[in-house]
């Protein structure tokens, strides 16, 4: 008979950890997490499922039915209002999205319903995981106790704001911010470019991306992401050349077609500027002088980041997208999650204000701003509102005009610091000198005595 210590591992007892072992103790919080994340996921598909209004999805609604339209070529004809009765939702995405959308309207919407919501959870891991690698070095994130962190940052992503209206409409969000850090992840030029081309070719917006390759000075990936948009926009004109001249030709740009520009839900500057004057400020002088004071803030908090802080840099990027953009719904801030956790794991965590900036964050959006003020809206069309709403509606704006100013604070602080350093090293150092001569002229008398 073999003894205990000679069984093989297939016969081997499942061993039990210590109590107050760490292994067991960083164990039973992956587990916490994994439940976390489990319950969380079984409460949007019982809601989905269950619930009046779960499978409104109406943003995926107009995905599945409007690339169908593809082949009656009426793609920009096609409207959804079965559940927005108030505002009929008309396809507004590139052809390049209907052709990639396309297969969808072959499948039982439940099915898709449910499959999107799976995904979008894991993409959502996905995004949290990647940035977790870039805040901190992939060698790092693989310690024990990130994957941990990982999967219970997933569980919390899930019910802030942007991410929950992403799954309660069906929107696609999750998924073009997985792509775009996919890309910045890469160190190939070719995989970077390609899905920085694609995702633009799907919602022209993720195009800002760019912006992160050309401040890293990667211009060979530049290169490719405009090849590669092009080749998105060239498959339109070669499968759906009527949709592809129609929107390149006329409705590019026109942002009435997207949605109302003055309702709460709208948090670039355009839409809370709107709100706070009265009126659409359209690209008027207003939102000009916006754009520009914001192009300078991003830029000088760019440039107080450290050369290897790539999560800093994209989030500067992306959070600049979306403010000079005309329309940025509040579910288009997914990028706020890697903004948080950027500011509680990266380089400038331990700066005064990151935490605070970091719980701003995550309270607004978790009680959804934009949402609760959506109750005191009266249409969705009127943009003229009491001021209070108004200013209160700027949540996300002025959160970004906050983070801006404070990175910019501590980069002119960083900057005295090391100037002050300098100083000191440049008044203290006659007197180190005279007293490095007087060292060695001491030690070439004493020398000369021995002899």
């Amino acid at each position: 008979m073999l003894s205990p210590n000679a069984r093989t591992s297939a016969g081997r007892r499942p061993t039990t950890c210590r109590p107050d072992s760490k292994a067991c103790e960083l164990n039973r919080r992956l587990q916490l997490a994994v439940s976390a994340l489990g319950l969380s996921v079984l409460a949007r598909l019982l809601w989905m499922l269950l619930s009046t209004n779960g499978m409104n999805l109406v943003d995926l609604h107009v995905y599945v039915d409007g690339s169908a339209s593809l082949l009656t070529h009426g793609l920009y004809d096609f409207t959804y209002a079965e559940k927005t009765p108030d505002f009929p939702l008309p396809f507004t995405y590139p052809p390049f999205a209907a052709l990639v959308f396309f297969p969808l309207h072959y499948l039982p919407f439940t099915v898709v319903a449910v499959l999107w919501l799976l995904a979008t959870v894991a993409a959502l891991y996905g995004v949290v995981w990647i940035s977790l690698e870039l805040i901190l070095g992939e060698q790092r994130v693989r310690e024990p106790g990130w994957q941990t962190a990982a999967v219970a940052w997933t569980a919390v992503g899930v019910w802030l704001e942007p991410v929950r209206t992403t799954i309660d409409y069906g929107q696609v969000n999750v998924f073009l911010v997985l792509g775009a850090m996919i890309a910045v992840r890469s160190a190939r030029w070719w995989l970077s470019g390609l899905l920085v081309g694609v995702i633009a070719g799907i919602k022209l917006t993720p195009a800002i991306t760019g912006l992160y390759f050309v401040a890293r000075r990667r211009w060979v990936t530049v290169i490719c992401s405009a090849v590669a948009f092009g080749a998105t926009v060239g498959v339109s004109f070669l499968i759906a050349h009527t949709e592809a001249k129609r929107y390149f030709g006329t409705l590019l740009g026109d942002a009435s077609r997207i949605g109302p520009v003055g309702s709460v839900w709208n948090q670039s500057l355009r839409g809370t500027l709107s709100r706070i004057l009265g009126y659409d400020v359209e690209s008027g002088p207003w939102w000009m002088a916006a754009v520009l004071v914001v192009a300078v803030l991003a830029f000088l908090a760019w440039r107080t980041l450290g050369s290897d802080d790539r999560m800093g840099t994209l989030i500067m990027v992306q959070l600049f997208g979306l403010m000079v953009s005309p329309i940025s719904w509040s579910h288009h801030f997914v990028w706020l999650l890697p903004t948080v956790l950027w500011l509680v794991y990266g380089p400038l965590s331990a700066v005064a204000g990151a935490r605070l900036i970091a719980g701003y964050w995550l309270v607004t959006m978790l009680i959804g701003v934009p949402w609760v003020l959506s109750f005191a809206q009266k249409s969705i069309w009127t943009i003229s509102r009491p001021g209070v709403l108004s200013w209160l509606g700027a949540v996300d704006a002025l959160g970004v005009l906050v983070l801006f100013g404070w990175m910019i604070w501590h980069g002119r602080a960083v900057l005295r610091s090391d100037v002050g350093s300098v100083r000191q090293r440049l008044r203290t150092f006659p007197k180190a000198l005279s007293a490095d001569r007087n060292a060695i002229g001491e030690r070439a008398l004493r020398r000369t005595a021995a002899d």
